[in-house]
Formats: C-alpha cells, structure tokens, sequence
C-alpha cells in the first residue's frame, strides 16, 4: 500500500470520528473546534489529490474566516445548553431517518454496477507546469460563469439583508452620529469658563489654619 494511501485513510479517520464529535460535543466551544479540526483535515485531503488551491481556501476562508466568526459568536452569547438539549430526543427518530436515507442515497451512487457502466479510465499524473488555480478559473469563467455570478449576486444581498437588519433604530440605546463626532472642533469640546473667588473661601483655605 502507498504511502497516499495510508495518509488517505489517517485523514479520512480523523474527518469522521470529529465530524461526529461536532454533533455530539456538549459544549458548542468544543464542537466549534472539532468542526475546525474537520476542516483542516479535508483540506489535508484536497492536498492529496492536488487540488492545492481548494485546501488553501478551505482554511483561510472557513478556518480563519467563518470559524472563528462562530467561536467569537459562540463566547459572546449565553447559550442554554440545557434548553438546547430539550428537542434532542424528540427530533432524534427524524434524525437518525435522514440520516439512513443519505447513507443510503451515497452508497447507491458508490455502486458501481448501478451508476457505472464502463470503466472510467484514470486521469493522467499532472505536469510540472500545471496549475490548478488556472484551471479551476477558467472553469468557473467561462463553463461555469453564470452559476457563479449568481451565486455572488446571492452573497451580496445576503451581506445587504444583514446589514439592513442590524441598522434598524432600536429604543432604549444610545446613538452616536459618527458625521458629527469627525466635524466637532477644539472649540466645540472645551470651554474655559472664569469663576470668581469668594473673599470666605480663600480665607478658609489658608496654609496657616491648615497647620
């Protein structure tokens, strides 16, 4: 067996088992990062078929983007975890069916007799020179170039949605015009204002009485 091989199998190990801690963690913390671990590890699998752009992408964006979005999310709120927990066994029936039903669905579209009919011939080692940044481009702008904008123009109004909803004026919070803090002035801050001494105060406040 290769050496691709076992590393293959030591990746794709380590994917499972914490894909599966990330839905049974009791602590979303943990679970965020066993789904870190996840994502790392799938990266390590997309080096192995030299797919190297993709495993670049999928750490910075999910691992150094997304997740630790989620983990900041996650220690900013207080989450129940108990009342999380509540529906776990009612929906778990539902669940486990879905569940089943995928199991399933993947291991007939693995059947090769069913969904295979001749024997597809294996793609040639890759050449020095190539570049899968180059070709995985040129599939998306010109074969794939309508799907991707759509995607992207999806992405931007989600972005717009979210910031429309987090704009939304609430009662009972103080608000802060940033035009007008940027065109205050020194004058504007401060105010020297001349206070007359009082004959009584200054005789009171005498170093000789102190002592």
């Amino acid at each position: 067996m290769e050496i691709s091989t076992l590393l293959f199998y030591a990746f794709a190990t380590v994917l499972v088992i914490s894909g599966l801690l990330v839905i049974t963690a009791k602590n979303p913390v943990h679970a965020a990062l066993f789904l870190v671990l996840a994502f790392v590890t799938s990266g390590c699998i997309w080096m192995l078929m030299h797919a190297e752009f993709l495993a670049i992408a999928i750490v910075l964006i999910y691992v150094g983007a997304v997740m630790v979005l989620f983990l900041f999310v996650v220690m900013m709120l207080d989450i129940n975890i108990d009342r999380i927990r509540e529906g776990f066994w009612r929906y778990l029936p539902v669940g486990l069916l879905v569940a089943l039903v995928m199991v399933a669905e993947m291991a007939a579209v693995l059947n090769k007799p069913y969904f295979q009919l001749a024997e597809v011939p294996q793609p040639a080692a890759p050449a020095a020179t190539h570049s899968n940044t180059q070709e995985l481009a040129q599939q998306l702008f010109t074969q794939y170039a309508y799907p991707f904008e759509i995607a992207s123009l999806i992405l931007l109004v989600s972005m717009i949605a979210a910031v429309a909803l987090t704009y939304r004026r609430r009662q009972g919070l103080k608000y802060v015009n940033p035009a007008d803090q940027i065109a205050v002035k020194a004058a504007d801050r401060m105010r020297i204002v001349s206070i007359p001494v009082e004959p009584g105060v200054a005789t009171s406040l005498s170093p000789k009485e102190g002592e």
